[in-house]
């Protein structure tokens, strides 16, 4: 994870809200990231929106001074994006808040979609998700394939021993490599695939 407070150029607009709303919401963006990234949760960047928002509904409402115990914040949430209730019953809505002194379009605004959320954990956090079932990581095709190669080397290494200690081959102190090289027949270059897989694209793709 990425030192917020380190990281250049302007704020994202969910770096901001947190900032805004610092004390409801101060540990909010190691949740979302925890979230995000862990294998064994399934939360979308939409659900991971929606809580966010619901989370933000809950703080403005507490810097308000509205008093939340008999809401159910996330109802009130969904009348207030038109995802449940009627119209009437989201003007009744409103008109509550604003009574309370909550000025709800002003709140509503400041609602995130999911691709602020994106933004947020990738390019302010440095997050990256987990791969999904079925998919591998290129972390982990980089281990695989290192696994295999040191396998080789020691079975190579194993198979020369015996034949020396049979002598049916005579060589000095040696080393046993294994390379695994990849090349590229459009730009004609050759890589070590663990440098290739971190790099994520060969000089045909770069800009």
């Amino acid at each position: 994870m990425t030192d917020e407070s380190s990281t250049p150029g302007p704020k994202p607009k969910v770096a901001r809200l947190i900032e805004t709303y610092e004390h409801e919401l101060a540990t909010i963006g190691a949740e979302l990231e925890s979230r995000w990234t862990d294998p064994d949760t399934d939360d979308s960047l939409r659900t991971l929106a929606d809580w966010f928002n619901e989370q933000l509904l809950r703080a403005a409402l507490a810097d308000a001074d509205v008093e939340t115990v008999t809401d159910d914040v996330s109802q009130l949430y969904s009348l207030l994006t038109g995802d449940t209730g009627s119209r009437g019953e989201r003007t009744q809505i409103e008109r509550r808040l604003e009574r309370q002194g909550v000025d709800v379009s002003s709140l509503t605004d400041e609602f995130v979609s999911y691709g602020a959320i994106r933004s947020y954990l990738t390019g302010y956090r440095n997050a990256s998700p987990p791969p999904t079932e079925g998919q591998t990581s290129a972390a982990t095709t980089a281990r695989t394939i290192d696994g295999l190669r040191q396998r080789t080397v020691a079975v190579t290494e194993s198979k020369l021993d015996r034949l020396q200690d049979t002598d049916q081959l005579r060589v000095g102190p040696h080393r046993v490599f294994a390379d695994v090289q990849v090349l590229c027949e459009r730009c004609g270059k050759q890589y070590d695939v663990a440098d290739l897989l971190a790099a994520g694209s060969c000089d045909c793709y770069e800009s």
